[in-house]
């Protein structure tokens, strides 16, 4: 009985101190918003300083709480982290890497963990890594990145929860990629740089944060050439030095409050939103009826209310981004007509639709992949959940424009990669708040 009223308090404690944003729909936003480092990016750069014992100074870091569990895992394994200002930090990763005290916990909670194998492999003979987490947006397995790693030379196995590595034998060669994976590129590009012969890998990703990866590797002193295409081609070199590098804004949240400007009443100016990384992108929201002008560092949009149904589909970069098409969604909820939205990706990547019809959308499934949008309806505010950071992002707009009061449950998932959202919005004039 004690241990049934135990668990009973544990449980209202926890919900108790759940956070939630409860949003006031309908409020004007006006003013500029500055959109912050990458977090796709920092996940490859940050464990990029491993390759070398250098110092590497590190700017324009995103505070979400993904890129921050990897700097403590930096920490774990020996690296000095200093803070030199609010974004910016120096890492001295040392001679000596303790794989052993890698903080395996915070590896196995975050995707991007999985990055670390190509930055350790160079350095560490042998290791073992714990499997990556991240979003449930679906199976994300990690076999293109083992069938191209084994092709360079090196093991993999499976041990549990864990993967178990060894890399006696790197040679440069020739990898065809099965699909356009950004890690397994990036791993790839890591893992090469440091190793004998050329490595070449054709069906690489091309997304800015692998060329802003490349050219930090570049600035080291790798030798790599073809960023920005689906060719990239690495001469292995024998050392890599310090390097002070930035890491680009982030596309995506760019794209999120350009929608969020687009669908609210008042002119919104995105600081920072660099128009060439979202060139498909933004040719989408000019379809729709989305009126926006493109500065050399910024983008103004104003309020949009005629918008017109699309047919879009998430494709690899340079296509229309996976992560821009959730928070897409509420705007084709106010297009006149019939919208189809298509992710091949991931199977669980509509599931936020769900959360939206209890608002009030027409939203038909189709297949997991695939998700008919009717419009114009009008959405009403009621308690939703975040499932991952995009379908966060999604609830966040839908919450914006919606008539009455929106509570957003689960909100740690939108920190994963958001920074303190709810206060930039504030500054837009939105009415979103963080409780319990």
């Amino acid at each position: 009985m004690r241990t049934v009223q135990f668990w009973v308090i544990i449980m209202k404690h926890m919900f108790r101190t759940a956070e939630k944003f409860v949003i006031g729909g309908g409020r004007p936003l006006e003013g500029e918003i500055e959109v912050r480092g990458a977090k796709n990016a920092a996940a490859s750069i940050l464990p990029a300083v491993l390759l070398t014992d250098q110092e590497c100074v590190i700017d324009n870091i995103p505070l979400v709480q993904d890129v921050l569990n990897l700097i403590d895992i930096l920490k774990s394994l020996g690296a000095q982290v200093e803070w030199l200002d609010t974004r910016k930090i120096k890492i001295s990763p040392g001679a000596k890497i303790d794989v052993a005290a890698m903080d395996f916990k915070k590896a196995s909670a975050i995707r991007m963990s999985v990055l670390l194998i190509g930055a350790l492999l160079p350095r560490i003979n042998h290791f073992k890594i714990a499997k990556p987490g991240g979003d449930r947006i679906g199976l994300r397995p990690i076999s293109t990145h083992i069938e191209a790693l084994r092709k360079l030379g090196v093991s993999i196995e499976e041990e549990g929860s864990f993967y178990k590595i060894s890399s006696d034998n790197m040679q440069g060669k020739e990898i065809v990629l099965r699909e356009f994976s950004v890690t397994a590129t990036e791993n790839l590009m890591m893992a090469s740089t440091l190793i004998s012969g050329k490595t070449i890998i054709k069906g690489a990703a091309a997304e800015p944060h692998i060329q802003n990866l490349g050219e930090m590797l570049n600035k080291m002193g790798a030798k790599i050439a073809g960023l920005g295409t689906h060719t990239i081609i690495i001469e292995g070199v024998k050392k890599l030095g310090g390097v002070s590098h930035s890491v680009i804004p982030d596309p995506n949240e760019a794209g999120t409050f350009i929608m969020a400007g687009a669908i609210t009443p008042g002119q919104v100016r995105v600081k920072g939103a660099i128009s060439t990384h979202m060139d498909v992108f933004i040719d989408k929201l000019e379809e729709i009826g989305i009126n926006l002008k493109k500065e050399e560092e910024a983008i103004i949009v104003d309020y949009s209310p005629e918008l017109n149904p699309v047919r879009v589909q998430a494709l690899p970069y340079p296509g229309f981004p996976t992560d821009l098409l959730p928070p897409l969604v509420p705007l084709l909820t106010q297009a006149k007509g019939k919208s189809l939205v298509h992710d091949p990706l991931y199977e669980n990547r509509l599931s936020y639709t769900h959360e939206l019809r209890k608002m009030g959308a027409d939203i038909e499934m189709v297949d997991p992949h695939r998700a008919i949008v009717f419009g114009k309806t009008e959405l009403t505010g009621q308690r939703i959940e975040s499932g991952d950071i995009r379908a966060g992002a999604a609830l966040i707009i839908a919450g914006l424009m919606a008539k009455g009061n929106t509570t957003i449950e689960n909100i740690h998932q939108i920190d994963r990669g958001y920074e303190k959202i709810e206060e930039r919005l504030q500054g837009l004039g939105a009415d979103i708040k963080r409780t319990e």
